[in-house]
């Protein structure tokens, strides 16, 4: 029972500390983030489920399919409170407009946003809305959507592993270092998922995986290691580049 209840309280800070739905209010001792990473596709789950639903909701009602997908991803940032597009939009600027490692780390700090922020942000925004509006209006389509915000979210509990941390504090230090039981466990509960979607998710899957490998290479060079903003950063371009490969693929089977 207290195995039970301590896994449920790593799962609650989980939906806290990556979304803005309600989720009650943590008693007692703070599971450490890194402690909590097998819950972040759990998250996902929940966002894809919400933002799949109501894109392929809408086109059932008759709206267009770019306008139900505008709709679906702005309802996933309400539900997230653009949480990783945050961070994408930190990074960007301090790769962008940094000297050195310091300089691009105070830089990402800034709570003000620059023109490489605002690139990125108008570049993946517009990359998934496109991509959405191309997936079949059926309900495959929500298990495909699901698995990809799923294993996206995965990313960040992998950098954790991976990388260190480029800062003495800040959220990527104080997350601590995820272990390969708790990576593992994430994998576990993405792996119904990945199965329920069939062979359409295999390319996906490999465009996410290489685009996470190749921007947390990026991070590790350009300010030595993960911060929180690098970790919200790998998962919308992970989920960006999953789904305009799954838009490729339905779109032109014979690919």
């Amino acid at each position: 029972m207290r195995w039970l209840q301590k896994r449920l309280k790593e799962l609650q800070v989980s939906i806290l500390f990556l979304t803005r739905l309600p989720a009650g209010t943590v008693k007692g001792n703070v599971p450490k983030i890194s402690n909590t990473v097998w819950a972040f596709p759990i998250v996902g789950c929940i966002v894809g489920l919400i933002m799949g639903g109501s894109c392929i909701g809408f086109q059932w009602a008759g709206l267009s399919p770019i306008i139900s997908s505008i709709l679906a991803i702005s309802i996933g940032l309400l539900v997230t409170g653009a949480l990783h597009e945050d961070g994408l939009a930190d990074s960007a600027d301090g790769f962008g407009g940094g000297q050195d490692i310091p300089n691009k780390l105070e830089i990402m700090r800034d709570s003000r946003i620059g023109s490489y922020g605002v690139l990125a942000l108008i570049l993946t925004l517009a990359a998934r809305i496109f991509a959405l509006s191309d997936l079949p209006t059926n309900y495959q389509t929500i298990i495909l959507i699901i698995s990809i915000s799923m294993t996206s979210r995965l990313v960040m509990a992998f950098y954790l592993f991976w990388l260190p941390s480029a800062r003495e504090d800040g959220m990527g230090h104080h997350a601590g270092v995820s272990n390969l039981t708790t990576i593992l466990a994430g994998v576990a509960f993405c792996l119904p998922a990945i199965l329920l979607s069939g062979s359409d998710i295999f390319w996906a899957l490999i465009g996410l995986t290489l685009m996470a490998l190749s921007f947390g290479l990026l991070a590790k060079k350009q300010v030595g290691g993960q911060t929180g903003d690098i970790c919200g950063a790998g998962q919308v371009l992970s989920e960006t580049t999953g789904l305009i490969v799954l838009a490729t693929i339905l779109t032109n089977p014979v690919i």
